[in-house]
């Protein structure tokens, strides 16, 4: 009986010794700090990837600036100021120790619903491989508790939340009656590791002329762009309220959808979220009675989830009697792109105006390669004064001219845009986030 005594007081002391042994891997993951589990199990597995925060060699890093690879991340992350515009107006750090709701990183990740204003860009990880819950929380108490870089105080058990952190679009109020009138795309499937462009006709409601000088759009934040687009031609148009997508469900391109996007004309629209477009007072874009307009929203998923896209976009009118100039919409865009792997390459073209034109607005609109898009102006006087730069493809610039740019007949606007293609391949012009464009859009009267 002594030896079974004897083994039973070793298996018991074997299992004190297992479950403290556990106990302090969940406390403090063994001898990895709170900071070395971020780093492992989020900033490397999702961020610091390539074309993202791997190097300052991504074709991205002229925008963010931040690379968050091992041995880098803590000291660009802690105590730095953002270089995103609205978070560095707002002195936002990137990570403000024992201050989470005051740091970028967190607002970047979360998934709270209205957890922050501004334009603070697309939730990231982009393109749907949202964190966990329980990840976004570790980060959140991992901040709270100080942002160590050595310590180890959160409880690995936090990371057990394995749910998708996806932020549901807050609904848009639409404009009070007399002010405007909103549109908006119904709730719609992305499929898991899809990528899904779609394009919905509907027509104004109005039933005079109104005179439109500001858009307002919000749609969900794994979404690519939301564009508001009127026709060339009226006759034959797709059905109203009918949703067409750009590919099938097999990838492939929906030929008929494609035609359909040659009778295009750009009306306004933005690559992020949330967007409010404004023209200069005075200035308008008029509406015929039942305009019909097209809605395109392009979203991509690369988790495993089916996610959802919904879209509004807010029309406010200003009253005939407050309209000086009428705005019409600029739409250049330069389909001869061929950018080999692996090189950064600038492209440049110039599009001559024929009657007197003068510009009020200007904007870019490039996929993930476009490093820098400058505009100029081509002919007179003030030939080759840049007007406009941007290095932010997912947050372009919207730059509005108090004065306007006059250009003349003959005159213009020169497009240089260079892109670094970080891919094994060539990229030209196309439809998918993985193919590029190089489109300026604005207004002028």
């Amino acid at each position: 009986m002594r030896w079974i005594y004897a083994a039973a007081a070793t298996i018991l002391t074997i299992a004190v010794s297992t479950s403290a042994c556990k106990k302090e891997d969940a406390s403090t993951g063994g001898n990895a700090s709170s900071f070395d589990v971020i780093q492992d199990q989020i900033l490397t597995t999702s961020c610091a990837i390539t074309g993202c925060h791997a190097s300052t060699s991504d074709g991205s890093f002229a925008q963010h600036g931040l690379v968050l690879a091992k041995g880098q991340a803590y000291d660009n992350l802690v105590g730095k100021i953002s270089k995103n515009a609205a978070a560095a107006a707002m002195n936002l750090l990137r990570v403000k120790p024992f201050d989470a709701e005051n740091s970028f990183l967190y607002h970047k990740i979360t998934c709270q619903t209205a957890h922050h204003t501004g334009n603070f860009g697309n939730q990231m990880p982009m393109g749907g491989l949202f964190l966990t819950k329980g990840q976004v929380e570790f980060v959140r108490r991992w901040i709270n508790g100080g942002a160590e870089k050595t310590g180890s105080k959160i409880d690995l058990s936090v990371l057990d939340d394995k749910s998708a952190c996806q932020a549901d679009v807050i609904p848009l109020a639409p404009p009070v009656a007399g002010e405007g009138f909103q549109l908006k795309i119904e709730p719609f499937d992305i499929q898991k590791n899809f990528e899904r462009e779609i394009f919905v006709r509907y027509n104004t409601p109005n039933t005079a002329p109104v005179y439109v000088n500001r858009l307002l759009m919000r749609g969900g934040l794994n979404s690519h762009h939301f564009l508001v687009y009127s026709f060339r031609n009226n006759t034959g148009l797709p059905t109203v309220g009918t949703i067409r997508d750009i590919r099938n469900p097999d990838g492939s391109v929906n030929l008929l959808t494609l035609a359909q996007m040659q009778n295009h004309i750009f009306f306004g629209g933005s690559m992020e979220s949330e967007k409010e477009v404004a023209l200069p007072p005075g200035v308008a874009l008029k509406l015929e009675p039942g305009t019909p307009l097209d809605l395109n929203a392009h979203y991509f998923n690369k988790s495993g989830l089916t996610l959802k896209g919904v879209n509004y976009v807010n029309f406010y009118t200003i009253p005939q009697s407050a309209v000086q100039y009428e705005a019409k919409t600029l739409d250049l865009a330069n389909q001869d792109i061929s950018i080999p792997a692996g090189q950064r390459k600038t492209i440049t073209k110039t599009f001559t105006f024929t009657q007197v034109t003068r510009v009020i607005q200007l904007t870019s609109h490039t996929h993930k390669l476009g490093e820098k898009f400058v505009i100029k102006i081509a002919g007179g006087a003030r030939n080759g004064e840049v007007i406009f730069e941007n290095t932010d493809w997912e947050h372009p610039l919207m730059k509005t001219f108090s004065t306007p740019i006059v250009l003349q007949p003959g005159q213009g606007l020169t497009s240089e845009v260079t892109y670094h293609n970080i891919t094994s391949k060539s990229v030209g012009f196309g439809l998918t986030s993985e193919d590029e464009m190089n489109i300026i859009f604005g207004y002028f009267y």
